[in-house]
């Protein structure tokens, strides 16, 4: 232990000694580890905003789109039959159109779309004020209508307006429901200036009876899997065992996907930082090559005066691990600051340095400091303290 400590101690001495060539040495490895870590958590902070966005418009949502329904269309009776499927939660239709909607002296174009009760809890939307439409209003065809935050702040300057009337499509629609806002920017997109109505009511003003959009929950969460081939099936003997008349979409797939590409791009991005790292070690190397050199005297000196080959390897190893070591705290906080700086900036998405990142950071410069340091290391101990001591320089 005493060794390790004085070892220690010479190599510190030695790092200190000479301030300016030793933060050159470590230079390489604070570039690769800020290239490193930044990247990987670019990545990360990146892909996980888009995923969370997706998430956001519902992860166990399964989407079906009717291409052709071959002489068989789907009427609204029939989600009874998809939300009876086992593995199937709840089914809404979707029908949209654009129309323009007014109310006093405000007109502004707006999407319509004609879903059931079953939508709000599938697309998991939530209500600031009033309700969302019923099975009664459905069945009745009833004048209803409710408004997206952005639609009944553009419409009426204001979200209170349950018991308004709004005018949309010709038609004259009592609102009774105000959706929250959204925080999520893909949620937000897709509601916009929308207005939601009984599927019955759209039909009719759009001239279109059928069903050509299904939104379906899966009754398990992470059973989406299982739900997605039911529902597949289910289409499947519906249009003839034709796959091309209809599309499906499974949301959860489509992080699972994401997720991969985002995995394989860190590992590109970090693979390609690390021979930042490698350039770094060659870099420590060479400086303790020359190091070895000029201090060929005092390794001649310890070892006349009884320093073990063990001793002399352990000090410059140790002096290589340290400039390694310092390289990488050096490195991490420039990462942070950059990573703080990039979440500035990007306002809405959070860039931070993740425990895993930092091991690894950690780690790499460890193994660089050690490999590229054992060279010079093994070279110094072999030294012949006859022959040091004669070194002239």
């Amino acid at each position: 232990m005493m060794m390790f400590l004085q070892s220690l101690r010479m190599a510190l001495g030695a790092i200190f000694s000479s301030k300016m060539r030793s933060f050159l040495t470590m230079l390489g490895i604070i570039i690769g580890v800020t290239a490193l870590v930044v990247m990987v958590s670019l990545v990360s902070g990146a892909s996980g905003a888009v995923t969370s966005e997706i998430t956001s418009l519902g992860n166990d949502m399964i989407l079906v789109s009717v291409r052709d329904d071959k002489g068989n269309p789907l009427r609204l009776a029939d989600l009874e039959g998809i939300a009876a499927l086992e593995e199937i939660s709840e089914a809404a239709p979707a029908g949209s159109f654009n129309a323009s909607a007014k109310y006093s002296y405000n007109e502004e174009y707006v999407s319509v779309t004609g879903t059931t009760a079953a939508y709000y809890t599938i697309r998991g939307l939530t209500l600031a004020s009033g309700r969302f439409i019923r099975t009664t209003d459905v069945d009745n065809s009833a004048y209803v209508a409710v408004l997206s935050h952005d639609a009944a702040q553009e419409l009426f300057g204001r979200a209170d307006v349950l018991g308004e009337r709004l005018s949309t499509g010709g038609r004259s629609f009592l609102v009774v429901g105000v959706l929250a806002e959204e925080n999520s920017m893909m949620a937000s997109m897709m509601s916009g200036l929308a207005v939601y109505v009984p599927f019955t009511v759209e039909a009719s003003m759009a001239g279109e009876p059928y069903v050509t959009t299904v939104y379906a929950s899966s009754a398990d969460p992470d059973g989406t899997a299982d739900a997605e081939t039911a529902m597949n099936q289910y289409m499947l003997k519906r249009f003839d065992q034709d796959a091309d008349a209809f599309q499906l979409i499974n949301m959860s797939s489509i992080t699972d996907a994401l997720d991969s590409v985002s995995g394989t791009l860190t590992l590109l991005l970090g693979g390609i930082a690390a021979i930042s790292l490698l350039v770094g070690g060659v870099g420590i190397m060479n400086i303790m090559l020359v190091s070895v050199t000029e201090r060929t005297k005092e390794i001649g000196i310890r070892k006349a005066i009884g320093a073990s080959r063990g001793s002399i390897m352990t000090q410059f190893l140790i002096e290589a691990l340290l400039l390694s070591l310092f390289g990488c705290a050096f490195g991490l906080m420039l990462s942070w600051l950059i990573l703080e700086a990039a979440t500035i900036i990007a306002g809405s998405i959070s860039f931070t340095m993740s425990l895993s990142t930092v091991v690894l950071a950690v780690g790499f410069s460890s193994a660089i400091g050690l490999i590229f340091g054992m060279y010079p290391a093994n070279k110094a101990a072999r030294k012949h303290p006859i022959e040091a001591l004669r070194y002239d320089g």
